[in-house]
């Protein structure tokens, strides 16, 4: 589909490739469905042609085209579509070519950059290379057409494998704070699996986050879902590993949005599952404030 044809003949702003805030291969505007935030967040992937969220996940073209252009769904867009290059109402994605795992170029120990990075969130560095295996990158990091320079690299480790990894940008300059491994890098889906220590889960209590550092400071009962996007996968995954679950997502209206879904979906395969609300992000929380949530919520024991 011609989307930048389209976006401009219905004046909808947006940034391409060669914006900052797009990355190879997209058109970015801004999401009609994120409550509160909408941001650059909504993608048009221009070889697969559909449309991802990077904060609430996949959307219908013809929903997202009816929603961005104020439009009727099932009249208006289905007659556009054919003038802009298309006639398919259901987008179905390719199957993607596995490559060999790696890490991106130049990927090694963390430098003084990095640990102030840590020091400054109150992680001790030392502690969180020890219990996490993160590793760093400089100024030249790619693997293939993206760049992964100055982030810090958390490994995904499942059933005792490196199976894919994430990268936090620790200048706070680059548009995405998080930057997952690209999906045929990976050995397994890091949406198909929940980021954490599996070895020293409690099958009695589990306490589900968006992202590794939130992981971090909360400890060892905590697993995270990479986002407030889940997949069946990880609900499945949580089902048959916890009893019960305490969600603990950021305070953002779209993931309290997404943090009551996954309750109600948990609540549906039978774990006692609750939402937990605290002020901005459980990464952000201090050692005490961390050890006082963790304390209350194993008190539902």
């Amino acid at each position: 589909m011609d989307i930048i044809r389209l976006y401009n003949d219905f004046g909808i702003e947006y940034k391409t490739e060669d914006h900052k805030h797009c990355r190879p291969g997209w058109v970015n505007c801004e999401c009609p469905f994120c409550t509160g935030n909408a941001g650059l967040h909504l993608g048009w992937n221009l070889q697969d042609e559909y449309f991802m969220c990077w904060r609430c996940g996949w959307h219908s073209p013809v929903l997202t085209l009816s929603t961005l252009l104020n439009i009727p769904e099932y009249d208006e867009v289905r007659k556009l579509l054919p003038q802009y290059g298309i006639t398919r109402t259901v987008i179905q994605h390719k199957i993607i070519e596995k490559i060999d795992f790696s890490f991106p170029t130049n990927t090694n120990e963390l430098q003084s950059n990095h640990r102030k990075y840590l020091l400054n969130r109150n992680f001790d560095p030392d502690k969180t290379i020890e219990k996490w295996h993160i590793k760093a990158t400089g100024p030249i990091a790619m693997l293939d057409k993206y760049n992964y320079k100055f982030r810090i690299i958390i490994p995904f480790e499942w059933n005792g494998q490196t199976v894919s990894f994430d990268a936090r940008d620790i200048t706070d300059k680059q548009l995405n704070k998080y930057q997952a491994c690209p999906a045929e890098y990976e050995i397994k889906g890091h949406k198909q699996i929940l980021y954490g220590n599996q070895e020293k889960w409690n099958p009695d209590i589990g306490i589900c986050v968006e992202g590794p550092t939130d992981v971090w400071r909360l400890g060892e009962f905590a697993f995270a879902t990479s986002g407030i996007k889940y997949t069946h996968e990880q609900v499945r995954i949580m089902a048959n590993t916890f009893k019960k679950i305490a969600i603990v997502y950021d305070d953002e209206p779209q993931a309290q949005i997404q943090a009551n879904k996954l309750i109600s979906e948990l609540k549906f395969r039978g774990v006692n599952a609750w939402n937990v609300k605290i002020k901005g992000d459980p990464g952000g929380l201090s050692k005490y404030e961390a050890n006082k949530l963790v304390t209350k919520v194993l008190r539902n024991k």
